[in-house]
């Protein structure tokens, strides 16, 4: 089906729905890399215009990937429930945008069953900055594994405490850091710089006796292949929750070496370790815009309506975490501060629309034109918008990465500007530990006690 706008006298054609929701896509570089960018300011309003009288039903009958090719399509079209779209079955995408903005906090979780990623994304593309800080604010998702994670008025960090060579010293210092800075309540999550059966069992295993030797309420990940954290399961590891990139097609999941099934029998593993005290949350998943561009798996849809059948895929299994490393993949696909802002405030949106427990990594490659400016603007939007976490890198400098992210330091400027708190387990074990109440390092946590002295 073809639809047609025209702006200032000239009429604009696009073929299909693939096609209008990529050239009402806010401009970045990925979609121009690709070729489905608009070719003009003029077009991108034409298919905008043209996108919010589309009605929302549309949508259930037009895949943009087709249902036969591939099981991304197939998850989202077989798991809409009809009963949840009912109430905002009658509405346009223009429409269900003044719907959200008028909508209370508790209209929003009856519908998530009934929104596709591909009605997130398009109502996303129409909004303002201001319009997507304003609903995600009122999405509450609420997670739980060992502590609490996304309840009103928190603001969870993950403590990021990555190493160029894995070594345990080195991790266990950024640990005590990430700690005695309030971060750690969303996971102790370390990425292994070699994805071996044998360094993720030794990372685990001493972040485990780290957690048990301080009763710290939090959860403890190794971002290894989900296939690596099977092997270290079945070898007794302790492992709290299983990690793994993925994306919003068949293909690119193929090229991460993951697929529905695999991610089942993950957290099936997972699950029958028993390891969570107040929940059964034991997924963690990362995405980014432009994996599957770079996948060559985007079937010529636009990078931020992949991104959003991403969290259809998360979604599926009820994950603890889930974030969007929004600018980690580099300028080819979102090329400075303005459009990393943009996406990952978009991500947010449309991860926590459809029930996610969103964090975005506040983040840029040293090649992107974008510095700590840009990244503290996203940050402070993010938690106006109540993002579900943040990441803890000591100095905001990842050595193992190489990449820019936000510090321990960042985190606590934003609670404090908010008034916002960690999870509240989390709140709690600091104030046992003197943490943050005047202590330079609490004696309990000193570098000697944990062997670093």
């Amino acid at each position: 089906m073809a639809f047609r706008h025209s702006v200032a006298g000239t009429t604009y054609v696009f073929d299909d729905l693939r096609t209008l929701l990529a050239r009402a896509t806010p401009f970045r570089s990925g979609d121009a890399l690709a070729g489905v960018a608009a070719a003009s300011a003029a077009e991108r309003v034409a298919a905008q215009r043209a996108l919010a009288d589309l009605p929302l039903r549309h949508f259930l009958n037009e895949a943009i990937i087709p249902y036969e090719a591939d099981e991304v399509t197939r998850l989202i079209l077989d798991g809409h429930d009809p009963a949840a779209f009912a109430p905002i079955a009658h509405l346009t995408v223009g429409g269900f945008r003044d719907w959200l903005l008028a909508a209370p906090p508790e209209a929003l979780p009856p519908i998530r069953a009934g929104l596709t990623p591909e009605m997130v994304a398009a109502v996303s593309k129409i909004m303002r900055v201001a319009d997507l800080v304003s609903v995600a604010a009122k999405c509450r998702v609420v997670t739980r594994f060992r502590n609490t994670i996304g309840l009103p008025g928190t603001l969870s960090i993950r403590l990021q405490p990555n190493h160029p060579t894995d070594d345990p010293r080195g991790v266990a210092a950024a640990v005590l850091d990430g700690l005695l800075l309030g971060a750690g309540d969303a996971v102790i999550g370390v990425n292994p710089a070699t994805d071996n059966v044998e360094q993720a069992m030794a990372l685990l295993e001493m972040l485990e006796a780290v957690r048990e030797r301080f009763a710290i309420p939090t959860q403890s990940c190794v971002l290894c292949h989900v296939t690596t954290s099977l092997r270290v399961i079945e070898r007794g590891a302790p492992v709290d929750l299983v990690f793994q990139s993925i994306g919003g097609t068949e293909g690119v999941n193929r090229s991460f070496g993951v697929d529905l099934a695999l991610l089942r029998e993950a957290r099936e593993a997972a699950l029958a370790l028993k390891r969570g005290t107040l929940g059964e949350n034991v997924m963690y998943f990362e995405t980014g815009q432009g994996s599957a561009l770079s996948a060559e798996a985007h079937h010529g849809v636009d990078q931020q309506t992949l991104e959003a059948r991403a969290y259809a895929v998360a979604r599926a299994f009820a994950p603890l975490l889930v974030n969007s490393v929004v600018g980690f993949i580099g300028p080819e696909y979102l090329f400075d501060g303005k459009q990393i802002l943009r996406a990952g405030l978009e991500d947010h949106f449309c991860g926590k629309l459809l029930g996610l427990p969103m964090g975005v990594d506040v983040c840029y490659t040293n090649h992107a034109e974008a510095d700590q400016d840009d990244m503290d603007a996203l940050l402070i939007a993010l938690a106006v918008a109540g993002v579900t976490y943040i990441m803890g890198v000591p100095g905001a400098d990842d050595v193992m990465l190489a990449y820019q992210s936000t510090s321990f330091h960042d985190g606590l400027t934003a609670r404090a500007l908010l008034g916002k708190t960690p999870a509240p387990e989390f709140a709690a074990w600091m104030e046992r530990m003197g943490i943050g109440a005047g202590e330079a390092i609490p004696e309990r946590l000193s570098p000697a006690l944990i062997g670093l002295a």
